[in-house]
């Protein structure tokens, strides 16, 4: 029960469970937990603050609401970027982004607000001190000024708890219910489950999953995880088929968030032909996205959503075969991923997301203008626009993110899809790859933030 927690393990709890609703969740459900927050200005990973976070997100409701609690907007992480320098970088990343604008309006504002009230102090100060011999240098007085502002910070963030927990005391007079404490409840419930979870051995004995902050343990962990899900129909080469898991999880963070995704969802089935370069012994005909028929003997990989099969012909996968094997099989576990992690016939929003949508749509339309240019565009994403069905080209297109990095390398596959898709990019790095994170089932939380910090340092540079 929520009761029997400690303060500092319930703060530990609010504080977790706030990352991963910023990541993928909304503001409204989480306001009361905001309301529990004992210092919005808290630090994770990498000296980052919640603000931080939703700044490099791009969450404008959220970083609304952190500025109006009193979050700092002049704190710095480990790479010397505050909220306002991070959302300036941001925009120039992703220029068509309106939410990204947005936020960098939001930071602006109050970091505007705050140089003001620090030149008003500064002036006050030397106002009042003109008859007085200076005992101190310039730069103890705007340390001692900075200090104050600081102080006043830290005053209306008590008074915003105090107000918060009168608020509760009157809740709890009024209709005896203890909303907070059902809140804090939930987050454990929640949190035991994942602690709680279980794998089962190839003898059928369950052990406790225990998390693990060894990078090595952690990624053989989820290679081993793909190995079980794994069935080599025809040929032998486990070491192989291994190498492969570990070269998508070794290549960059987006593919290496799809192997932790699914290597922790037990519906995920894959089966493989070393034998042959093409998936037609084990899966001769199928329908594809946009309606139309496919035969096996003519495609190397294929994921079935109905059976949630990844089909892969992976004969000599060395030299530039390896490159292809390796992008196309990213695509389908890619494909695979979206299904089970939306649920909306692999794509990239979940049903009644309107929003999102409507900018998948707007990607699509750009590309196709783009094209329409003259513009060249990278042979996965032309494939995709190429799609009868718009339905098979906003499926296909997710898909190809990471295809892309896959086959082209990390750094020139990312280069290449912000110079020739941003909108599809930034999609992707932020709704599909913080969702996959939100409901990866690794280590005690259902969000590994260590690897999330990773991820968003790299979208940034």
């Amino acid at each position: 029960m929520a009761r029997n927690i400690s303060a500092s393990g319930a703060e530990q709890f609010v504080e977790e469970r706030l990352l991963a609703g910023l990541v993928n969740g909304s503001l409204l459900q989480h306001k009361e937990l905001l309301e529990m927050l004992e210092d919005v200005d808290v630090r994770y990973p990498r000296q980052r603050t919640l603000l931080h976070v939703g700044v490099g997100l791009g969450r404008a409701d959220w970083v609304q609401e952190l500025l109006a609690r009193g979050a700092d907007t002049d704190i710095t992480d480990d790479s010397q970027q505050n909220a306002l320098s991070s959302a300036e970088e941001m925009v120039r990343q992703f220029p068509e982004d309106v939410e990204r604008s947005k936020v960098l309006q939001l930071v602006t504002l109050v970091h505007r607000r705050d140089q003001v009230i620090m030149r008003r102090l500064e002036a006050s100060s030397s106002g009042t001190t003109d008859h007085v011999t200076p005992v101190a240098s310039p730069e103890c007085d705007t340390a001692s000024l900075k200090s104050s502002v600081d102080s006043l910070r830290r005053e209306m963030k008590s008074l915003v708890r105090q107000l918060s927990l009168s608020l509760e005391e009157l809740k709890d007079q009024v209709s005896g219910c203890d909303a907070l404490l059902r809140c804090l409840e939930e987050s454990v419930t929640s949190t035991a489950k994942d602690l709680t979870a279980v794998k089962v051995g190839l003898g059928g004995e369950a052990s406790i999953s225990q998390p693990t902050s060894d990078p090595a343990r952690a990624r053989q962990e989820c290679v081993d995880a793909m190995m079980r899900k794994t069935r080599i129909v025809y040929g032998s080469g486990v070491d192989g088929m291994c190498k492969l898991y570990e070269r998508l999880y070794d290549g960059d963070e987006i593919t290496a968030c799809i192997i932790k995704f699914l290597s922790g969802d037990d519906r995920v089935k894959v089966m493989v032909d070393l034998n042959s370069i093409n998936i037609g012994r084990m899966k001769k005909e199928f329908v594809q996205l946009d309606g139309t028929q496919g035969n096996g003997s003519e495609w190397r990989s294929f994921c079935d959503f109905e059976s949630e099969t990844v089909y892969l012909g992976a004969e000599d996968y060395s030299g530039y075969r390896k490159k292809v094997v390796c992008a196309e099989l990213a695509w389908s576990l890619s494909q695979l991923s979206l299904k089970l992690v939306f649920d909306n016939e692999g794509r990239p929003y979940s049903k009644g997301d309107v929003e999102r949508e409507r900018e998948w749509m707007r990607a699509i339309e750009e590309l196709e203008e783009r094209r329409k240019m003259g513009e060249g565009l990278h042979r996965y994403i032309n494939y995709a626009l190429n799609q009868k069905t718009l339905k098979a080209r906003v499926c296909r297109l997710a898909a190809a993110v990471p295809e892309i990095i896959t086959f082209d390398g990390s750094t020139e596959g990312r280069a290449i899809l912000q110079q020739q898709a941003p909108l599809l990019y930034s999609l992707y790095s932020n709704n599909v790859v913080g969702t996959l994170l939100a409901s990866a089932k690794v280590g005690p939380m259902s969000i590994s933030y260590d690897f999330f910090f990773t991820s968003w340092s790299s979208l940034k540079h």
